[in-house]
């Protein structure tokens, strides 16, 4: 018989390829990290902290405790490089089982939830400088961003990569603004406040030693700093991974950090402590007392501009756990699908980005916003249950896959990894005793997390069952 024709010879399928440098892979971490949570969140740890060392002390546990985090995954990034990130480390970790779970609860709720809301957000501050006069303004301008950053990174990894670099710059420019306001331009420190935000009486003293409410203070610093951990998604497309994975994680939380230091400084600075703590938009009211009523339209740039970056890098890193479910789930097949030449997972980027326009319909109907805003806000115990999967995955793959080569290796293990997984218990624990005192539609908040779950378990005991068959 004759040799099969070449023709018919099956062509290796694209992979991601090492295409990203450290600086972009900084640009990514950052963009996604800074996000409005520093314009808001300050004024809510001051309240609860109630002295400057107890403040400033939170911040810097915040940084460290990112830090120590971003040291494990940099092990299971090194050891394990895959555009799955997560999904990957759960999988071998746990079974497909779990990672399909994971890559549901994101695709479902979690990524596209997060693109819709900063989409809002943008759309509400867009609005404020550029009204439409719809009646919609926000959802329209949320659709114009979703739809135009997905337009961008499906020109290509390139397109988008260089769009957050820019766009992390603004980002900046607009942080270091605040900085130059409050630690130059206003320094009278308590007496700056502008009256809407007059400090009451001091509350420093009697001030115990440890603030009674520092773990709900810890609970919104660590939001805050959220988001580092999506730098496992680009682990196989960054060049010299074994080391610049650990170099980007490293670097971008020591920038994150001293960002937040410096911008928490000025807000101290020129609010004072009680005009911090009574403040119901800090950055807002400090731009205020240093710029007049210009400062309200910067404030409204800079908030927009960093929602973009936020919805930009989560496009980029989310449509990774969707190509990941699509090359290991043959049913959905078309979204393991990469893009050679545009270097990206371009139909699961779209079909995450149509995900997120159904959320922002439902958001944008007055009947429906507020559950749709509220059932996002109430599956954060499912991502703090995958996150601390993911961190005790370090030990399960330890002793399960021992003979894998691990580039880069957890300092002081196992007390380094513990002490990460811990501080995600808390969160989980935390977020559960949030949403439980919360209903929505009548129910209890608390089943909203189990009923996105329970959807994705039926789903994956139909695919199991059609793989039996």
């Amino acid at each position: 018989m004759s040799a099969q024709p070449a023709a018919t010879a099956v062509l290796p399928r694209a992979q991601p390829h090492e295409t990203l440098d450290l600086k972009e892979a900084i640009a990514i971490i950052v963009g996604i990290v800074i996000g409005a949570g520093i314009f808001k969140a300050p004024s809510l740890v001051a309240s609860f902290t109630g002295s400057e060392a107890w403040m400033f002390g939170v911040w810097i546990a915040g940084g460290l405790i990112s830090l120590i985090g971003a040291l494990c995954y940099a092990e299971l990034a090194t050891a394990y490089p895959n555009a799955g990130g997560d999904y990957h480390f759960l999988s071998r970790a746990y079974g497909r089982g779990v990672s399909f779970l994971f890559a549901w609860a994101r695709l479902s709720v979690i990524t596209t939830g997060s693109i819709a809301l900063l989409g809002f957000v943008f759309g509400d501050y867009t609005a404020q400088l550029l009204p439409l006069g719809t009646g919609h303004d926000a959802a329209l301008y949320a659709v114009l961003s979703i739809v135009g950053l997905t337009w961008v990174n499906g020109l290509g990894m390139r397109s988008g990569t260089a769009t957050q670099t820019w766009l992390t710059f603004v980002d900046l420019v607009g942080l270091a603004l605040i900085i130059f306001a409050g630690l130059f331009l206003v320094s009278n420190g308590e007496g700056s406040a502008p009256a809407a935000v007059a400090p009451a009486a001091s509350a420093s003293a009697g001030t115990p030693a440890i603030p009674p409410m520092i773990g709900l203070a810890m609970v919104f610093v660590l939001l805050t700093f959220g988001g580092w951990n999506e730098a496992a998604y680009i682990s196989a497309e960054l060049r010299d991974e074994k080391r610049n994975m650990v170099r980007a994680l490293v670097w971008a939380i020591l920038i994150i950090t001293a960002l937040y230091l410096l911008v928490v400084w000025a807000y101290w600075h020129g609010l004072g402590m009680q005009g911090m703590a009574k403040s119901q938009a800090v950055a807002a009211d400090l731009l205020a007392v240093a710029f007049g009523p210009v400062g309200e339209k910067l404030m409204s740039v800079m908030v927009a501009v960093s929602a973009l970056t936020s919805i930009n890098a989560t496009m980029i890193v989310g449509a990774r756990t969707n190509y990941a479910l699509g090359r290991d789930w043959p049913v959905f097949g078309r979204l393991g699908e990469w893009d050679e030449r545009r270097e990206a997972p371009v139909v699961a980027l779209y079909v995450q980005s149509v995900a997120a326009l159904i959320l922002v319909l439902l958001g944008a109907n007055e009947a429906l916003g507020g559950g749709f805003k509220a059932m996002v806000e109430f599956t954060a115990p499912v991502f703090w249950l995958f996150f601390l999967l993911s961190g005790l995955s370090l030990f399960v793959l330890r002793r399960k896959d021992p003979e894998t080569p691990r580039p880069f290796k957890v300092p002081w293990y196992p007390v380094t990894p513990m002490v990460f997984c811990a501080v995600c218990a808390y969160m989980l624990w935390s977020s559960l005793n949030y949403v439980y005192s919360k209903d929505l539609g009548g129910l209890n908040a608390a089943w909203i997390g189990v009923l996105v779950l329970a959807v994705g378990g039926v789903i994956l005991a139909c695919l199991r069952r059609t793989l039996r068959a």
